[in-house]
């Protein structure tokens, strides 16, 4: 089997990261319940395999000196009632 090398962002990374955890949720508990639906049990212990490699590589970034952890864009702050200030 080939490697292949890929360029991401620490943000794009854990995007990918959360992506591909819901859709091995999806596999694991969702689909089974769908009529025709054939389990593949080896592909959905690479796909956690995947995930938990992926995981302690942004972990192992996140913690190097120099990097900082991804941040969310702050959100604009709010009035008492939950409604966004207009500007």
């Amino acid at each position: 089997m080939n490697n292949v090398k890929v360029e991401v962002t620490q943000a794009e990374l854990l995007l990918v990261i959360t992506l591909m955890s819901d859709q091995l949720f999806r596999r694991e508990f969702i689909d089974p319940r769908m009529p025709g639906y054939k389990a593949d049990p080896a592909e959905l212990a690479m796909g956690k395999d995947l995930v938990l490699r992926l995981k302690t590589i942004l972990r192992q970034v996140s913690e190097s000196p120099g990097l900082s952890a991804p941040r969310r864009s702050p959100s604009r702050p709010s009035n008492p009632n939950g409604i966004p200030d207009p500007r």
